[in-house]
């Protein structure tokens, strides 16, 4: 049976459990399957949540998923899935049409019928790594940070806790605690989302997509900026609060332990 049949047989599969239409019930299957990363137990999907607002997060980690891990998911290997879209001429659609079809007529899951896009798009040079289907250059990285999701809200939305971590001029626009916020980077010029989730009491994890970059040249220079940042912010985070207060204090402490010498050698 192919793909395509087997989505048609869940569909009517769902049909006779829940009463719905063919519509209704296709509609629920084709929403599932587009869930962010982690909310569909059927296929080993990322764990790592896009950004806020941004549907193509699969520009910037195509290169990244195995052809392994695609085949799993999705019944067939990159080539294969290039051969086919090739006769279907993909390469004279948009993004959006060649996701639907591999969704719809083939039953590819929403993240990997993007991802299989993505990859395509690359291989027959309609768009290059870091590009987005709608032309622009963006880049996304993430981290798992031990504190809660209320902790790392702040140490992004207060000056005074970012200026620990982030050397560079971030003005917010826009937030939502403890979840995402959206700011201008810089000179304003591009554009910065983050997206935060709580994993527990003491685990969360942090997503951020730097957006409107000039070209493949920012993108790599970004991706490497916002992967040290991200690790600067992990150790400040995950310090203990006595090695930070030390940290904090600096000089300080070694001058009060200098003048505490000078008062013993004077009292003998």
């Amino acid at each position: 049976m192919t793909r395509g049949r087997s989505f048609k047989a869940r569909v009517r599969s769902r049909m006779g459990k829940t009463g719905e239409s063919y519509t209704a019930a296709r509609r629920q299957l084709l929403e599932r399957s587009a869930r962010p990363p982690g909310h569909d137990t059927e296929h080993a999907e990322p764990a790592t949540p896009p950004p806020a607002g941004r549907g193509d997060t699969p520009a910037a980690t195509s290169d990244t998923v195995s052809d392994e891990r695609v085949r799993a998911a999705t019944g067939r290997g990159r080539q294969e899935w290039f051969a086919l879209l090739d006769a279907w001429d993909a390469a004279r659609r948009t993004h959006t049409e060649i996701a639907r079809w591999l969704t719809v007529e083939h039953g590819v899951p929403g993240w990997w019928a993007q991802s299989v896009t993505v990859s395509y798009e690359q291989a027959r040079g309609l768009r290059v790594p870091g590009q987005a289907s709608d032309g622009r250059f963006r880049t996304t990285c993430s981290r798992t940070v031990n504190v809660s999701v209320e902790r790392l809200f702040e140490a992004f939305a207060d000056p005074g806790r970012r200026a620990r971590w982030l050397v560079g001029e971030l003005t917010i626009r826009t937030a939502t605690a403890p979840r995402s916020l959206r700011a201008d980077w810089l000179d304003g010029r591009t554009r910065i989302y983050v997206t935060l989730s709580g994993k527990g009491d003491a685990k969360s994890v942090v997503a951020l997509e730097h957006d409107r970059l000039s070209g493949p040249d920012e993108v790599a220079e970004s991706k490497a900026f916002w992967r040290s940042r991200l690790a600067a912010l992990k150790s400040e985070l995950e310090a203990s609060p006595g090695t930070r207060e030390r940290a904090e204090r600096g000089t300080g402490v070694r001058d009060g332990s200098r003048n505490a010498k000078d008062r013993v050698r004077r009292d003998i």
